[in-house]
C-alpha cells in the first residue's frame, strides 16, 4: 500500500467500526478497534476547512478531482482498489482531441471537452512546476485522414462547424497532407487538420497528479480494495467500508471509480449506469523519423511519443472486467497499421495492454450530485476522455462540493437524471 507523506491530512474512521491508520513509508496498513469523534453531514452546513471528503477511484478523474479540493480547502481523502493510476488511466494514449472526438456537432459533451482542453497548458504548466516532473504535453495537432471518398465529404462537414471554435483548421489534400505527413500511405485521399490538438504521456501526468496531491496534503490510500459497503449515517455523513483498508467516514463521497462505479447501486438508492468497454492498444518502438502529429483514421489512431515509440489504439470490446489482451484485438491494430503507414509493414508491435473505459449509455459522463444521496457525488463515465476531462471535471466537482451550482452552462446535461431518477427502494440509515 501507498504509505501516506508527512503532514497529510486523514479521513476519520467510522464510529464503532474498525478504525484504520496507516503508517508512513508504505508499511502494511494495521487496523484497531476504537472510535472518532462525530461529524456532521456536510450538505453544504459545513466549511471546506472542516469538511472531509473521501473520494473513491484512483485514476486521474479522482486524483485530479482531490487535487482540486485540497486546494480550495478540504481535508481530503482517496481511496484506490488497487494501484494509482493503474487501470483506463494509465492505459490511455492521452490524446487532448476535443475535434476529433466529437466529429457530430458542438453540444454540451463537445463544449465539456473544449473547455477541459483550454484548460490544460496552464493546468499541466501548475502541475510541473509543483511536482518538478514533466506529464510530455506536446501540441502535435491532428490529421483526421480520410482513405475513402465517403469519410472525405464527412470531414468537409466536420469542418464547416469546428472552425468556428478553433484557429487553423484546413482541409488537406492528398499532395499536401503526404507533405505534412510523409510516412501516411499514397492511399490516403486528405485530411482535416486541426492544429489545436495535442497529448500527453499518460503514466507521467497520472504519476504529476498523485504527487500534486500529496504536496498538497490528501491522504492516499492505495490497495484498499473493492468497497464492500456503504451507509449513509443520518447527521454524521458516509460510511465507506473497503476489503482491505477498513471503514471511513466522511462528510461527503465522490464517486471515481471508472468502470466499477456501478456498485454504488449494490447499498445506495440510485443506480450509476456505468459498465466496462475493454479498450486494447498496442506500441511500436521508434524507426527513424517520428510521426509528426495524432493520426486518426476510422478505425484506429496513432500518437508518436517522446521516447519514440508509436502508439496505436485502440480495439474496443465488451468483455466485462477482463483486461487480458487479444490476439484478435491487437492484430486489427497491426493491420490498419499496415495500410495506414506501410513503414510499419512486417514490424511486429513491441507491447500490447489493455484498460477497461467506463462507458455510460450515451457515450457522455457522469458528473453531478445525487437528488436523494446529498452526500454524494458522482465523477464517473468518462469513457475514452478521462485524461482529456480531468481539468474540467475537477473544477466541476469542486464547484459541487463548495455548494456552488454544478455544470455551469451545460444544462445538468451530465446529471444522472437524464438516465433515472434516484428512487427510494430501499431504507438508508
Amino acid at each position: 500500500m501507498s504509505g501516506a507523506s508527512k503532514g497529510s491530512a486523514e479521513a476519520k474512521p467510522g464510529r464503532g467500526i474498525a478504525k484504520s491508520t496507516q503508517p508512513a513509508g508504505g508499511a502494511k496498513l494495521a487496523q484497531s478497534t476504537g472510535s472518532a469523534r462525530s461529524v456532521q453531514s456536510a450538505g453544504g452546513v459545513k466549511s471546506a476547512r472542516s469538511a472531509e471528503v473521501l473520494i473513491l477511484g484512483g485514476g486521474i478523474i479522482g486524483l485530479s478531482s482531490a487535487w482540486e479540493a485540497a486546494k480550495r480547502g478540504f481535508r481530503v481523502t482517496v481511496l484506490e482498489a488497487e494501484a494509482f493510476g493503474g487501470q483506463a488511466s494509465g492505459a490511455a494514449a492521452g490524446m487532448l482531441a476535443p475535434f476529433s472526438e466529437n466529429p457530430e456537432s458542438p453540444d454540451a459533451f463537445f463544449r465539456l471537452c473544449a473547455d477541459s482542453h483550454s484548460r490544460y497548458p496552464d493546468w499541466v504548466r501548475e502541475l510541473e512546476e509543483l511536482t518538478g516532473h514533466s506529464a510530455e504535453l506536446q501540441r502535435s495537432g491532428s490529421l483526421n485522414v480520410a482513405f475513402h471518398e465517403a469519410d472525405f465529404l464527412s470531414l468537409r462537414a466536420r469542418l464547416e462547424w469546428q472552425s468556428r471554435y478553433g484557429a487553423g483548421f484546413e482541409l488537406l489534400g492528398a499532395a499536401e497532407l503526404r507533405r505534412r505527413e510523409p510516412k501516411l500511405s499514397d492511399r490516403a485521399l486528405g485530411a482535416l487538420y486541426c492544429p489545436g490538438e495535442s497529448h500527453v504521456f499518460a503514466p507521467k501526468l497520472v504519476g504529476s497528479a498523485e504527487e500534486a496531491c500529496r504536496r498538497a496534503g490528501v491522504r492516499l490510500v492505495a490497495h484498499a480494495g473493492r468497497v464492500k459497503g456503504m451507509e449513509r449515517v443520518a447527521g454524521t455523513g458516509v460510511v465507506v467500508r473497503t476489503a482491505g483498508a477498513g471503514s471511513w467516514l466522511a462528510d461527503r463521497v465522490v464517486v471515481c471509480a471508472g468502470a466499477w462505479s456501478g456498485f454504488v447501486r449494490e447499498w445506495l438508492p440510485v443506480d450509476v449506469p456505468v459498465h466496462p468497454i475493454r479498450g486494447q492498444i498496442c506500441a511500436y518502438d521508434g524507426k527513424g523519423d517520428p510521426v509528426r502529429h495524432m493520426v486518426f483514421s476510422s478505425q484506429a489512431y496513432w500518437v508518436g511519443k517522446k521516447d519514440g515509440s508509436l502508439v496505436c489504439g485502440a480495439s474496443e470490446d465488451v468483455a466485462g472486467f477482463e483486461r487480458s489482451v487479444t490476439e484478435q484485438g491487437i492484430g486489427r491494430l497491426k493491420r490498419w497499421s499496415d495500410r495506414a503507414l506501410p513503414f510499419l509493414g512486417g514490424i511486429p508491435p513491441s507491447r500490447g495492454w489493455a484498460g477497461l473505459r467506463p462507458a455510460t449509455l450515451d457515450g457522455w459522463p457522469l458528473i453531478g450530485p445525487v437528488p436523494e444521496v446529498s452526500e454524494l457525488v458522482l465523477a464517473c463515465g468518462h469513457y475514452r476522455n478521462g485524461i482529456l476531462l480531468a481539468p474540467a471535471t475537477a473544477a466541476l466537482v469542486g464547484d459541487l462540493l463548495e455548494g456552488k451550482a454544478g455544470e455551469k452552462g451545460y444544462e445538468n446535461a451530465f446529471g444522472i437524471k437524464r438516465f433515472c431518477v434516484a428512487g427510494t427502494r430501499r431504507g438508508l440509515g
